[in-house]
């Protein structure tokens, strides 16, 4: 975004960027004093134009919530990030943000506006040479106590190096602002003494007077008004975001941008799958959580959806520290197979892929991807023994199978490949269970296969790695302490995890900083031992909808 735009909020009345830029910090610190105006309320001033819309709520009790987590490290950090922003946006020292600004403040709507289209080029200059288009952004603030706002508007008036003068549209002032050495100017309005709207361009405050005046807005807008009314469930919700037409969304931009390639029918089509989206970010007893909804076309969404119970994830030792599990690959094969008829260049590219592997004896669509139906799980775990002994971790992929034959013959190919190659092919018993081993001369198994049950085949980088596979002394992930607290909020059923210890995460990236002599930033660090592990699963109750949560899951303040 080029210079003028991202720094479009600095002159708002001299610190209506406070509000915005430093909302989430100030309020994660102290709490905010309450919050008088809603998401559907702001959409009512907002264009009907609009491409997507955020509210960002300023509820004391939701806010509040967030001062239960973090060490005192990071709290420190954001303390210190918040005092030096204020400090450069707010070079009055008269001006305070927890006296003057945050009495006043209700909810927060931030909209994203179509560009303004592209100018023909009337000039001998080339097209690569032609501005880019921006989107437009207007700025919707609640208004929850007029006199406060009043008196900090005639206090911004004496502020030293400020310039504000007024013009009227439809009965309505507009406030043009500059601070001295800054030639852009902001534009704000007050209306209905309830709201104040500021854009950096002229015409989206005015289409914002337009809007209250009568003309059609984002909440009465087709599409729209479903994702504001039904909004996500989360507790003490800090943000909403609001998406009516997301294909439209994505062609509005890139048709404003000269430099940008048309959208072919192939990617178009893709994208329509996608009708609207409406996620929230709320904050719980565990942590951060994000829940988005998507609304689907049924008849373009090609990708059948399936729950996954789970169970793989048992097959995993408790020290397990990142890991993805879903359902299906075999059918989510065929249905990418079935779409690259519509992407030539995609389906030249599978052509040949099948082609190499066979060479190789390998038939990619039966042999590596057929007999994949049941669940499976990538997961990483740590160890410093053998060939891991450097990286200090190794990998393993878990199936489920229906197919055994087929599984246990591309095993045998695989095992034949290598031995062409001279490499030590041995299988060994460990924990009641035969396992085949790649073997390296004085640095053990680079790779092991083996079969965990009847059904479940495992392939694993590592020697170790196998062996805690097939252990049944450890105890399996889904029972320990860490992945319970990380995922058992998340909602149930599901499509499958992903799933990330962070404090085992940063044991090995430690070591590699380390390593490396580059040590992890003490800000960074700081911000990261606040983190107990992220959790992330999908859901579709029916094939027109698809739902997302994460959690961000935050160690509790030390009391």
């Amino acid at each position: 975004m080029p210079e003028t735009k991202s720094r479009f909020l600095i002159p708002v009345v001299g610190a209506a960027v406070v509000v915005v830029g430093s909302v989430a910090a100030f309020m994660y610190l102290r709490g905010p004093g309450g919050d008088s105006t809603g998401a559907l309320s702001s959409a009512k001033l907002v264009p009907s134009s609009a491409l997507m819309a955020t509210y960002i709520t300023t509820d004391p009790q939701a806010w509040a919530k967030l001062q239960q987590f973090g060490t005192p490290e990071a709290q420190k950090l954001v303390t210190k990030g918040l005092e030096d922003f204020n400090k450069d946006v707010l070079s009055d020292n008269s001006i305070s943000y927890e006296k003057d600004i945050q009495p006043w403040v209700g909810g927060l709507m931030v909209a994203v506006l179509p560009p303004n289209a592209p100018k023909s080029n009337q000039s001998n200059q080339p097209p690569a040479t032609q501005l880019r288009q921006e989107p437009q952004m207007l700025m919707v603030v609640g208004i929850k106590d007029k006199l406060g706002a009043l008196n900090f508007a005639n206090k911004l008036k004496g502020q030293k190096g400020v310039k504000s003068t007024e013009s009227d549209y439809k009965g309505e002032k507009i406030t043009q602002t500059t601070s001295e050495g800054n030639s852009n100017a902001t534009y704000s309005a007050v209306l209905n003494n309830s709201y104040l709207v500021f854009s950096p361009e002229k015409p989206v405050v005015e289409k914002a007077i337009d809007t209250f005046k009568g003309q059609p807005s984002f909440a009465t807008k087709d599409g729209a008004s479903a994702v504001l009314a039904k909004g996500v469930d989360v507790k003490n919700s800090l943000a909403q975001i609001y998406i009516p037409d997301y294909a439209g969304m994505i062609q509005q931009i890139v048709a404003a941008n000269p430099q940008t390639t048309t959208l072919t029918p192939q990617t178009l089509k893709q994208l329509q799958q996608v009708k609207s989206m409406v996620a929230a970010v709320g904050v719980d007893d565990a942590g951060v959580r994000l829940k988005a909804i998507a609304n689907l076309d049924p008849q373009l969404n090609k990708f059948q959806y399936q729950n996954s119970p789970a169970k793989i994830v048992g097959q995993f030792p408790s020290d397990t520290f990142a890991l993805v599990s879903g359902q299906g690959i075999s059918q989510s094969w065929k249905t990418i197979v079935e779409q690259s008829n519509e992407y030539p260049e995609f389906k030249q590219a599978l052509e040949q892929a099948r082609s190499q592997l066979k060479t190789a004896n390998f038939d990619l669509d039966k042999d590596i991807f057929g007999w994949m139906d049941g669940e499976f799980a990538f997961g990483t775990i740590p160890s410093n023994q053998g060939i891991l002994a450097r990286v200090g971790f190794g990998g393993a992929m878990v199936f489920n199978t229906s197919d055994r034959q087929t599984a246990q013959a591309t095993l045998t190919k695989l095992d034949n490949l290598a031995k062409s190659q001279t490499i030590n092919v041995a299988t060994r018993n460990v924990g009641g269970k035969d396992i085949t081993e790649w073997q390296i001369p004085q640095q053990g198994a680079l790779f092991a296969h083996g079969w965990l049950d009847q059904n479940t085949v495992f392939l694993a980088v590592g020697g170790p790695v196998a062996e805690a596979l097939t252990n049944n002394k450890n105890q399996p992930l889904d029972n320990s302490e860490s992945f319970k607290a990380i995922t058992s909020s998340l909602q149930k059923p599901n499509g499958g995890y992903f799933y990330l210890d962070m404090d085992k995460t940063m044991t090995i990236v430690n070591r590699f900083a380390a390593q490396s002599q580059q040590p992890i930033p003490p800000d960074a660090n700081a911000i990261l031992s606040s983190i107990r592990g992220v959790g992330v699963t999908a859901t579709s109750p029916d094939k027109s909808t698809s739902q997302v949560e994460m959690l961000l899951a935050l160690k509790p303040t030390a009391k």
